[in-house]
């Protein structure tokens, strides 16, 4: 028997008011249901410490569901600092909101422990990634955008590549720029958007800057490989790699970022393809601990918590399938 019209709207409207809760607390949002990113600790870019060649001397503290960390940990690992940087991972304890070590790190239990020894404004969220001077025993930066440019200054190997050429600075600036709103953001910003109206401007953003991609590797012919054009991938590269390869682990079935499957726009495939086979690139993906921490985290945008199945990662770094002929691109 179908319950009564008057209970289901009841239902509805209760389940509404708590939703708007619930989303309050998961992030923020403007007055016309926009996401905001919260501001955090730590933000700015330091000087390159006197110690940094010393082996073990700092510590890159990441989580492997953690996009903004996953692209220090493509840095160091690209770079190969593995000699004078160690990593530690932290794991998500969603039942009270926060990261916790595995084993005790330097007397802490939890990040949000680090963070406050290190001086951070009490009100500020414990984020990864951080990088951590032993030395110091305080955390230089937390902020991935400025962390990434400090590990690419970092010292390192003669033939270790340089992920910001003076070339091409003026170039990885403004995709960096367009990928880390449009795109980086731009998937939460479908998932966690209040309104209709929040959600279609941000998902519009982020296919157009998807299809903008893709036009610029189709305009730099078949010698092209790069977001900039170089024999290298770049600091561009690097921030747009953590977002696509979890589009259809995580973003298209959960964030609704589903308009238009990546196998439609080839080159930008063959582009996650050839980044994923990079040394040490393959090390920094984790297909299942990113789907269990997102569909098991997010309360508000999964109650069930059930964690669907999905593509294996080994078909989304292979040869895309043909596109159909006729195959709508909006």
């Amino acid at each position: 028997m179908a319950p009564p019209a008057t209970l289901v709207r009841t239902a509805r409207q209760l389940w509404q008011c708590q939703w708007r809760l619930l989303m309050g607390g998961l992030g923020p949002a403007d007055n016309q249901g926009r996401y905001r990113r919260p501001a955090g600790a730590f933000t700015s870019l330091p000087p390159l410490p006197q110690d940094a060649a010393d082996p073990g001397g700092h510590v890159l503290i990441v989580g492997r569901s953690c996009p903004w960390a996953h692209r220090a940990w493509l840095t160091w690992s690209l770079r190969g600092l593995a000699s004078t940087i160690d990593t530690v991972v932290v794991d998500p304890d969603p039942a009270a909101g926060r990261w916790r070590f595995e084993t005790p790190f330097e007397g802490c239990h939890t990040l949000i422990d680090l963070y406050r020894r290190s001086g951070a404004d009490p009100r500020t969220r414990a984020t990864v990634p951080a990088l951590y001077s032993r030395s110091q025993k305080q955390i230089l930066v937390s902020e991935s955008a400025r962390l990434i440019e400090l590990l690419n200054a970092w010292p390192a190997a003669p033939r270790a590549p340089d992920l910001a050429p003076p070339d091409d600075l003026a170039a990885i600036s403004v995709w960096r720029e367009r990928l880390q709103g449009d795109v980086n953001d731009g998937v939460y910003r479908c998932g966690f958007a209040r309104t209709q109206a929040a959600y279609d401007e941000a998902e519009a953003a982020l296919f157009d800057a998807l299809e903008a991609v893709e036009a610029s590797l189709v305009a730099q012919g078949e010698s092209g490989g790069w977001l900039c054009g170089g024999a290298h991938p770049s600091l561009a590269d690097v921030v747009l790699f953590p977002t696509l390869i979890r589009m259809e682990l995580v973003y298209a079935p959960l964030f609704g970022c589903s308009r238009r499957p990546l196998w439609q726009l080839p080159r930008l495939w063959d582009w996650r393809r050839r980044f994923h086979a990079l040394e040490g690139v393959a090390a920094t993906c984790f297909p299942t601990a990113w789907r269990r921490d997102y569909f098991g985290a997010l309360f508000p945008l999964h109650p069930s918590g059930i964690v669907p199945a999905g593509p294996d990662l080994a078909t989304l770094v292979g040869s895309p399938p043909p596109a159909a002929p006729g195959a709508p691109t909006r």
